[in-house]
């Protein structure tokens, strides 16, 4: 891509997962404004979007703008107070990680307004965010996972069955979360409840799935209707298992092995199960999928997909492809202009009926 556009990059959000986002947008900003001009938006805890004044994303500031949804303002970033137009946005990245940015919401914004936008649209969104729901797709699909029940709420009988049918240990998330906010490992009935009372705080709905003994590969997937896998990448955590302080705490002694110690076969059915998974949902743009490899077995089991995943400068997902020979500020090319052969070809479809 030659031409320099004006990319807005939205991050923060209203989610447990805000401080990474911040951390993902410096990254993506500092890329982008290698090729492009970069407009920061700041969405508050609160909701509020926020322009700032400079092309490096900062944690609090700006003036408050919104979006309107509809075709016909060409995506105008309007001053709140009077509606004033003050930026013109070609191309929106929404750098969002968790609800309210990572589960279609904003996408619905987004195609509500007829705007260009970087990543998965509004069903594909939805669906990898909410884990019961991704895990559905991909077994229709016949992708191997591990097994896995769906909690609604706190019920001894249910949660009895559970253990029941998974035994332990068994591992409890939210199921519309990322960066492993939520998550927690129980070896014991007793650690189980406290679990869910932790996940039960971040969601209604909760899924508990069953332990094992695994390596954790992940490979990331980019394209529209064509994708195509990167390298393969095994996190070595810190810790008992890759929780959110081993992803993010500045004394985390996480390892990231690119390319994975695997034999060729092995990497060569990842990077399938990967591209596959990616199309199970009907992504489009970027995702990282997650595997875990039983070590007892050998199986490949598909454990997530991420339709925003981690841009911070330690991430998997950029690593992967500058390892497969894409450089980071490239990579940030190819999601623009994937970004806008989307949107043309979407805008070339009818809205009217007619003989």
């Amino acid at each position: 891509m030659t031409a320099r556009l004006r990319v807005a990059v939205l991050f923060g959000g209203r989610s447990g997962e805000h401080e990474v986002s911040l951390r993902s947008a410096e990254s993506v900003a500092r890329g982008l404004a290698q090729r492009h001009d970069v407009l920061c938006v700041l969405i508050d805890r609160a909701g509020r979007w926020l322009l700032q004044p400079g092309p490096r994303p900062e944690g609090s500031g700006g003036e408050p703008v919104f979006l309107t949804p509809s075709p016909t303002d060409g995506g105008r970033l309007r001053r709140l107070t009077d509606a004033a137009e003050l930026a013109r946005p070609d191309v929106f990245c929404p750098v969002l990680h968790g609800p309210y940015g990572e589960d279609g919401s904003v996408q619905g914004l987004f195609e509500l307004a007829a705007v260009p936008y970087v990543g998965a649209g509004v069903a594909a969104s939805g669906v990898s965010m909410d884990k019961a729901m991704m895990k559905a797709l991909f077994s229709r699909d016949g992708l191997p996972q591990v097994e896995y029940r769906v909690l609604l709420a706190r019920d001894p009988l249910e949660e009895r069955q559970t253990l029941d049918a998974l035994g332990l240990p068994v591992f409890v998330k939210p199921a519309n979360l990322g960066s492993s906010v939520g998550v927690g490992r129980a070896a014991s009935a007793e650690a189980f409840g406290v679990a869910l009372d932790a996940a039960f705080e971040y969601d209604r709905k909760v899924v508990v799935e069953e332990g094992v003994d695994a390596r954790e590969v992940e490979v990331a997937v980019l394209g529209n209707d064509d994708p195509e896998a990167s390298a393969v990448g095994e996190i070595v955590p810190d810790r008992e298992f890759y929780d959110y302080d081993s992803k993010y705490a500045d004394d985390s002694r996480t390892e990231l092995l690119i390319p994975a110690p695997l034999d060729p076969a092995t990497t060569r059915e990842i990077r399938r199960l990967g591209v596959a998974a990616f199309r199970a949902v009907d992504a489009c743009g970027l995702a990282r999928v997650d595997f875990l490899l039983e070590r007892s077995s050998g199986r490949m089991l598909v454990n997530e997909i991420n339709t925003m995943p981690g841009f911070t400068s330690i991430s998997m997902y950029p690593r992967l492809w500058e390892a497969s020979g894409l450089p980071f500020a490239e990579l940030l090319d190819r999601l623009v202009a994937l970004a806008l052969d989307r949107h043309s070809r979407r805008a070339r479809l009818r809205t009217d009926y007619g003989p």
